[in-house]
């Protein structure tokens, strides 16, 4: 069952019509009502499209943390074969709030790292909505060094509202494991392509997407905070956390803009969570065109291209 935003309230009523018109033309007593069917259907799809082609930033916001809209699980289910997961970070233990290991993707091996939020309540708390701990970033290093050691080019898959906050997360290293997590990532001598699949929050984000190339779906976010936070620091007052969506610029087309990332993949009409099969495999061409740029460079030419990238950004 499709899970509506606010926004689409009135596309909700009209596929409820439809819905209450394919009840009745289930029977085989009711009148022909195809043509009214399909003029609904068309319709709908119309709405829809519309909507989505005038999004706020808020409203961006909402799709990005639509609970349908698929996860890494679903992206890795899709476009990987072969995949084995390592757990682990060999000092602490396992967090299940980021993914990663080794397979194929469309023949090439790679190391495929990322944020998995759940998709019901049971895997929600235990991937903890995507907000890793320091085990989590130091198992992505560990991951990502195999990778480097082997060849292999890393993707990451970013979808988190952010690192994990708690006092336990700190008391074991938050913020050094956060900064060694960039650090890896920046210093690889293989190429690296993230994806902001949905939210990319802050540090947590950015430890595993200080990559050659960034790529956004186009209804995702990547901000620094989060609306709610800003709004809360800037005027006392997390309501506002629509007015902060606006000024931060957080949406895909602001960050292409600004030169933050380099590319948007263009999600099917109603968002990721309308046809995510449709949303998965765009990003997977994304992904592949990204990764097949690199081809015949040398470690130095990788290293130099992802600082000359970084090293840009606000100067342009």
């Amino acid at each position: 069952m499709r899970l509506y935003l606010d926004f689409e309230k009135p596309v909700a009523e009209i596929e409820a019509k439809i819905e209450e018109l394919r009840q009745v033309a289930s029977n085989e007593d009711a009148i022909p009502i195809g043509d009214e069917l399909t003029r609904l259907e068309v319709k709908a799809a119309q709405a829809l499209a519309e909507l989505y082609k005038t999004l706020t930033p808020w409203q961006k916001t909402q799709v990005a943390r639509h609970p349908q809209r698929p996860h890494f699980s679903d992206y890795c289910r899709s476009l990987m074969t072969d995949f084995t997961p390592l757990a682990g970070d060999r000092a602490f233990g396992e967090d299940e709030a980021i993914v990663g290991g080794l397979g194929r993707f469309r023949g090439r091996s790679i190391c495929l790292i990322g944020q998995e939020k759940g998709s019901d309540t049971d895997s929600r708390i235990r991937h903890n909505f995507g907000m890793a701990k320091p085990e989590g970033y130091r198992k992505a290093v560990r991951l990502m060094e195999l990778a480097d050691r082997f060849g292999l080019p890393v993707v990451s898959l970013v979808d988190t509202a952010g690192a994990f906050p708690g006092i336990e997360a700190e008391e074991r290293g938050q913020a050094e494991a956060i900064a060694r997590s960039t650090q890896t990532c920046l210093e690889l001598g293989v190429p690296n392509v993230a994806v902001i699949i949905g939210e990319g929050g802050s540090g947590g984000a950015i430890a595993i997407a200080a990559a050659n190339a960034v790529i956004m779906m186009e209804h995702a976010i990547y901000s620094v905070i989060s609306p709610e936070g800003a709004a809360s620091i800037l005027w006392r007052d997390p309501a506002r956390a629509q007015d902060a969506a606006t000024s931060m610029k957080i949406t895909a087309q602001d960050l292409l803009r600004f030169a933050i990332i380099d590319s948007v993949v263009e999600e099917p009409a109603g968002g990721a969570h309308s046809d995510p099969e449709a949303a998965i495999a765009a990003a997977g061409d994304a992904v592949e065109e990204a990764l097949g740029g690199f081809d015949g460079w040398s470690r130095e030419q990788i290293q130099a291209a992802r600082a000359d990238k970084f090293l840009a950004i606000g100067r342009r």
